[in-house]
């Protein structure tokens, strides 16, 4: 199997794609997976990014995940409009979608339900799978507060954090 990981720091942090491997393969299954990302960027950067259309048409893959911008989020129209040109290509390379919902930076919980409800809306608008990263997030950091999921930077994750971000998105591929 192939997944392919569009977004920024959120998903390279601590090589989560590699992470996500590793946890298939403990479940016995073989996947490869690739990232596409750059630093700071949201979905709007990599739908007019020419190898993000070439690799999603041409890539062969499963499962493609798809994550934002999360410090500052920005527009919902700018994150609707990058996810309506993406979609477009995955629907053709019948693959199947998962919106990777971020989670808020450390002292702004309180903007986690906004978040949570761009990455929802988009899933059902595109009838895509949603890993609510961003909700076990916080919900892990209230039953767990001896974990530290925030990377010193207090933004990204920790390699825990990376931890919890792979076995949701594992949590909501359903394989």
């Amino acid at each position: 199997m192939r997944t392919l990981f569009i977004g920024n720091s959120h998903t390279y942090y601590n090589d989560m794609p590699a992470i996500f491997r590793d946890i298939c393969a403990e479940h016995g299954i073989d996947m490869q997976v690739t990232m596409l990302t750059k630093g700071g960027m949201g979905l709007d950067y990599h739908a007019d990014n020419e190898q993000t259309r070439f690799n999603i048409l041409y890539g062969d893959y499963d499962y493609i995940i798809l994550q934002h911008v999360a410090h500052p989020m920005g527009e919902y129209a700018v994150m609707e409009a990058g996810a309506d040109r993406i979609m477009e290509w995955i629907r053709r390379a019948k693959a199947t979608p998962c919106y990777y919902m971020t989670w808020t930076k450390e002292g702004d919980e309180a903007s986690q339900p906004e978040m949570s409800a761009r990455y929802r809306r988009l899933a059902e608008r595109h009838h895509a799978l949603l890993a609510p990263v961003g909700e076990k997030w916080w919900e892990h950091i209230h039953q767990h507060p001896e974990v530290d999921l925030f990377y010193e930077d207090r933004r990204h994750a920790s390699p825990a954090g990376s931890r919890l971000i792979a076995e949701t998105i594992f949590e909501a591929l359903g394989i």
